[in-house]
């Protein structure tokens, strides 16, 4: 493929073992290439937010090629409390990965935005060419600027340096090795901790809210499977969606359906209506990835909710909650 091609390729891949990390690596499997040697790091690896350690990094591995899925990362309560740190420290880190791939000579350079550094107020779909149009939501700025600067900066380093950087904009993400807090998690990775419990104590699952929002979910191994295209194949600087067709878009209710079957739960599914909904809608489109992949089969929600939830009751007591 054309960005690896030929040479050999040394790929470090920052937060290397989270929800993304573990889709790309699970990926790898069925695409791996003998020219390239991947490093998926930890935060034991080093602090990213500190320049030395970075630098001692990249010394260490001397890589070609990044791919940059570190983040600081918080549900609703988190990103509220702490917008200075979610901004400090998420700036910090990605100023320190460009940085050292700038002085390393690192040949490419793809991060991990989130749909969340959309304007707040924003017509549908949403595509690329809007990222930067309006303000993002009020709570969760500090995230969301830090985040949309790293396409601005992208384009600088291009512009001043002839660096490679680009990004990738994935939309809702769930599978094995996810984060299944009911608090503070995701709603897939919650719901699925939820309807556990509810399974093994006999009583209702309750999903909050009506369950009527829709969503565009990504399975993490589909994710890192694009990741990797991204990494060998996108040649752009300007980012790119990574997400399921809008057809695919599908309730909460839904999803909370899918997952009682892939947990073989027969109890009563109830919705507590008190709860918020919150945003009806988030669509984005994903028409510019259909134009360099047209071919492209996505897990269908079904087969991956099955294999989250299969997973999970596995790895309970190890897995994050």
């Amino acid at each position: 493929m054309a960005a690896l091609a030929g040479d050999e390729a040394v790929i470090l891949v920052t937060g290397g073992t989270g929800l993304v990390g573990c889709g790309v690596k699970e990926a790898l499997e069925s695409m791996n290439k003998s020219n390239e040697k991947w490093i998926f790091l930890s935060s034991k690896d080093g602090n990213l937010i500190e320049l030395e350690e970075t630098k001692k990094i990249f010394e260490k591995y001397k890589p070609t090629h990044v791919l940059h899925l570190a983040a600081f990362v918080g549900g609703l309560f988190r990103n509220l409390k702490y917008k200075v740190e979610f901004y400090r420290w998420n700036v910090l880190m990605n100023d320190n990965i460009m940085e050292c791939c700038r002085l390393y000579k690192v040949r490419k350079l793809v991060s991990c935005l989130s749909t969340c550094i959309f304007p707040d107020k924003t017509s549908y779909p949403i595509d690329e060419t809007m990222v930067h149009s309006g303000p993002p939501h009020s709570s969760n700025e500090g995230y969301a600027y830090a985040k949309r600067m790293i396409d601005v900066m992208n384009r600088c380093y291009n512009e001043e340096y002839g660096c490679k950087f680009t990004s990738v904009i994935p939309t809702n993400i769930y599978g094995k090795h996810d984060n299944f807090s009911i608090e503070d998690g995701h709603v897939i990775p919650g719901l699925i901790h939820k309807c556990y419990l509810a399974k093994k104590n006999e009583t209702d699952l309750t999903i909050w809210g009506t369950g009527k929002p829709l969503r565009q979910f990504i399975y993490n191994v589909d994710l890192g499977k694009l990741m990797i295209w991204a990494l060998r194949e996108y040649d752009e600087i300007d980012p790119i969606i990574l997400s399921v067709d809008e057809k695919a878009e599908v309730s909460i209710a839904e999803v909370a359906k899918l997952v009682a079957k892939g947990m073989e739960f027969e109890g009563n599914i109830v919705f507590d209506t008190e709860k918020s909904d919150g945003q009806y809608k988030k669509t984005a489109c994903n028409d510019k990835l259909r134009k360099y992949l047209p071919e492209f089969e996505f897990t269908s929600m079904e087969n991956g909710l099955k294999e989250a939830c299969q997973w999970f009751s596995a790895n309970y007591e190890t897995a994050r909650k």
